[in-house]
Protein backbone atom coordinates (compact mmCIF):
# COMPACT_ATOMS: atom_id res chain seq x y z
CA UNK A 1 0.00 0.00 0.00
CA UNK A 2 1.42 3.38 -1.02
CA UNK A 3 1.46 6.29 1.41
CA UNK A 4 2.53 8.84 -1.20
CA UNK A 5 0.34 11.92 -1.18
CA UNK A 6 -0.62 13.47 -4.48
CA UNK A 7 1.04 16.78 -5.18
CA UNK A 8 -0.79 19.59 -6.91
CA UNK A 9 0.17 22.60 -9.01
CA UNK A 10 -1.36 26.07 -9.15
CA UNK A 11 -2.92 25.09 -12.49
CA UNK A 12 -4.55 22.05 -10.85
CA UNK A 13 -6.09 24.35 -8.27
CA UNK A 14 -7.62 26.51 -11.02
CA UNK A 15 -9.15 23.46 -12.69
CA UNK A 16 -10.74 22.01 -9.53
CA UNK A 17 -14.48 22.69 -9.15
CA UNK A 18 -13.92 23.50 -5.46
CA UNK A 19 -10.42 24.98 -5.88
CA UNK A 20 -11.47 28.29 -4.33
CA UNK A 21 -11.78 26.45 -1.01
CA UNK A 22 -8.05 25.66 -0.91
CA UNK A 23 -4.61 27.17 -0.72
CA UNK A 24 -1.56 25.35 -2.07
CA UNK A 25 1.48 24.91 0.18
CA UNK A 26 4.39 22.58 -0.60
CA UNK A 27 2.30 20.92 -3.32
CA UNK A 28 -0.44 20.03 -0.83
CA UNK A 29 -3.99 21.33 -0.66
CA UNK A 30 -4.74 23.30 2.51
CA UNK A 31 -8.46 23.75 3.12
CA UNK A 32 -9.61 27.21 4.15
CA UNK A 33 -12.30 27.10 6.83
CA UNK A 34 -13.77 30.37 7.99
CA UNK A 35 -16.45 30.66 10.61
CA UNK A 36 -19.51 32.79 9.97
CA UNK A 37 -18.10 35.47 12.30
CA UNK A 38 -14.66 35.45 10.65
CA UNK A 39 -16.24 35.70 7.21
CA UNK A 40 -18.40 38.64 8.35
CA UNK A 41 -15.33 40.41 9.75
CA UNK A 42 -13.39 39.79 6.51
CA UNK A 43 -16.30 41.34 4.61
CA UNK A 44 -16.39 44.29 6.99
CA UNK A 45 -12.63 44.89 6.62
CA UNK A 46 -13.04 44.69 2.83
CA UNK A 47 -15.88 47.23 2.97
CA UNK A 48 -13.93 49.71 5.13
CA UNK A 49 -10.80 49.53 2.96
CA UNK A 50 -12.76 49.53 -0.32
CA UNK A 51 -14.78 52.58 0.75
CA UNK A 52 -11.52 54.47 1.38
CA UNK A 53 -9.91 53.15 -1.83
CA UNK A 54 -12.87 54.24 -3.97
CA UNK A 55 -12.93 57.70 -2.40
CA UNK A 56 -9.21 58.20 -2.98
CA UNK A 57 -8.64 56.18 -6.16
CA UNK A 58 -5.48 54.73 -4.63
CA UNK A 59 -5.93 51.16 -5.77
CA UNK A 60 -7.70 47.84 -5.80
CA UNK A 61 -9.26 46.03 -2.83
CA UNK A 62 -9.81 42.27 -3.13
CA UNK A 63 -12.21 40.17 -1.02
CA UNK A 64 -11.60 36.82 0.63
CA UNK A 65 -10.93 34.00 -1.79
CA UNK A 66 -8.73 35.94 -4.23
CA UNK A 67 -5.71 33.76 -4.94
CA UNK A 68 -2.10 34.90 -5.20
CA UNK A 69 0.90 33.06 -6.61
CA UNK A 70 3.59 35.61 -5.78
CA UNK A 71 6.13 33.91 -3.52
CA UNK A 72 9.72 33.96 -4.80
CA UNK A 73 10.83 31.31 -2.28
CA UNK A 74 8.13 28.91 -3.59
CA UNK A 75 6.71 29.87 -7.01
CA UNK A 76 4.11 27.08 -6.73
CA UNK A 77 2.59 28.35 -3.45
CA UNK A 78 -0.90 29.83 -3.66
CA UNK A 79 -2.39 31.78 -0.75
CA UNK A 80 -5.78 33.44 -0.37
CA UNK A 81 -5.77 36.36 2.06
CA UNK A 82 -9.06 37.28 3.70
CA UNK A 83 -8.77 40.79 2.22
CA UNK A 84 -5.95 42.58 0.45
CA UNK A 85 -5.14 45.83 -1.30
CA UNK A 86 -2.84 46.66 -4.23
CA UNK A 87 -1.82 50.21 -5.09
CA UNK A 88 -3.10 51.34 -8.50
CA UNK A 89 0.37 52.16 -9.86
CA UNK A 90 1.43 48.55 -9.23
CA UNK A 91 -1.62 47.20 -11.06
CA UNK A 92 -2.41 49.92 -13.63
CA UNK A 93 -4.47 47.70 -15.95
CA UNK A 94 -6.60 46.43 -13.08
CA UNK A 95 -7.26 42.86 -11.98
CA UNK A 96 -6.35 40.05 -14.35
CA UNK A 97 -9.33 38.18 -15.78
CA UNK A 98 -7.88 34.68 -15.31
CA UNK A 99 -5.56 32.79 -13.03
CA UNK A 100 -3.91 33.60 -9.75
CA UNK A 101 -2.72 37.11 -8.97
CA UNK A 102 1.02 37.45 -9.62
CA UNK A 103 1.43 40.90 -8.10
CA UNK A 104 2.43 41.02 -4.43
CA UNK A 105 -0.30 42.83 -2.47
CA UNK A 106 0.69 45.95 -0.54
CA UNK A 107 -1.65 45.23 2.38
CA UNK A 108 -2.85 41.77 3.43
CA UNK A 109 -5.50 41.01 6.05
CA UNK A 110 -5.77 37.59 7.70
CA UNK A 111 -8.78 37.02 9.98
CA UNK A 112 -8.21 34.33 12.61
CA UNK A 113 -10.84 31.58 12.51
CA UNK A 114 -11.63 29.24 15.43
CA UNK A 115 -9.84 26.31 13.74
CA UNK A 116 -6.69 28.30 12.86
CA UNK A 117 -3.46 27.36 14.59
CA UNK A 118 -1.42 30.37 15.66
CA UNK A 119 1.70 28.75 14.20
CA UNK A 120 -0.01 28.63 10.81
CA UNK A 121 -1.14 32.26 11.07
CA UNK A 122 2.44 33.25 11.97
CA UNK A 123 3.72 31.25 8.99
CA UNK A 124 1.34 33.11 6.67
CA UNK A 125 2.48 36.46 8.05
CA UNK A 126 6.12 35.48 7.47
CA UNK A 127 5.33 34.30 3.93
CA UNK A 128 3.50 37.50 3.05
CA UNK A 129 6.24 39.73 4.47
CA UNK A 130 8.88 37.58 2.75
CA UNK A 131 7.06 38.06 -0.57
CA UNK A 132 7.27 41.83 -0.17
CA UNK A 133 3.93 42.78 1.40
CA UNK A 134 4.35 46.12 3.19
CA UNK A 135 1.71 45.60 5.85
CA UNK A 136 -0.13 42.56 7.28
CA UNK A 137 -3.06 42.91 9.66
CA UNK A 138 -4.00 39.86 11.71
CA UNK A 139 -7.56 40.36 12.94
CA UNK A 140 -8.48 38.27 15.98
CA UNK A 141 -12.22 38.03 16.72
CA UNK A 142 -11.66 36.41 20.12
CA UNK A 143 -9.56 39.29 21.49
CA UNK A 144 -11.25 41.90 19.25
CA UNK A 145 -7.80 43.14 18.32
CA UNK A 146 -5.66 43.71 15.24
CA UNK A 147 -1.95 42.94 15.22
CA UNK A 148 -0.07 45.01 12.64
CA UNK A 149 3.03 43.47 11.05
CA UNK A 150 5.52 45.22 8.78
CA UNK A 151 8.96 44.19 7.53
CA UNK A 152 10.94 46.76 9.52
CA UNK A 153 9.10 46.95 12.85
CA UNK A 154 7.99 44.76 15.71
CA UNK A 155 4.33 43.69 15.63
CA UNK A 156 1.96 46.19 17.22
CA UNK A 157 -1.42 45.25 18.71
CA UNK A 158 -4.41 47.62 18.64
CA UNK A 159 -7.88 47.07 20.09
CA UNK A 160 -11.13 48.77 21.06
CA UNK A 161 -11.21 52.48 20.31
CA UNK A 162 -7.55 52.46 19.17
CA UNK A 163 -7.12 54.09 15.80
CA UNK A 164 -6.05 51.73 13.04
CA UNK A 165 -3.93 53.15 10.23
CA UNK A 166 -2.50 51.59 7.09
CA UNK A 167 0.65 53.64 6.61
CA UNK A 168 2.69 53.56 4.44
CA UNK A 169 0.22 51.86 2.07
CA UNK A 170 -2.92 53.96 2.58
CA UNK A 171 -1.93 57.43 3.74
CA UNK A 172 -4.67 59.14 5.75
CA UNK A 173 -6.68 55.91 6.24
CA UNK A 174 -8.15 55.82 9.75
CA UNK A 175 -10.76 53.72 11.52
CA UNK A 176 -11.28 52.47 15.04
CA UNK A 177 -10.45 48.82 15.61
CA UNK A 178 -13.92 48.33 17.13
CA UNK A 179 -15.44 49.29 13.75
CA UNK A 180 -14.16 46.00 12.28
CA UNK A 181 -16.08 43.77 14.70
CA UNK A 182 -19.77 43.12 15.30
CA UNK A 183 -21.07 45.47 17.98
CA UNK A 184 -21.44 43.94 21.42
CA UNK A 185 -25.23 43.97 20.90
CA UNK A 186 -24.85 42.07 17.60
CA UNK A 187 -22.54 39.53 19.25
CA UNK A 188 -24.89 38.82 22.16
Amino acid sequence: MSTDQATYTPEDLLMMPDGEDYELVDGQLVERQMSMESSWIAGRVFFVIETFARATGLGWTFPEGTSFQCFADDPERVRRPDTCFILRDRLPAGPTPKGHGRVVPDLVVEVVSPNDLYEEVDRKVDEWLGAGVQLVWVVNPRSRAVTIHSPDADPHKSSGADELTAEPVLAEFRCSVAELFPSQEQSA
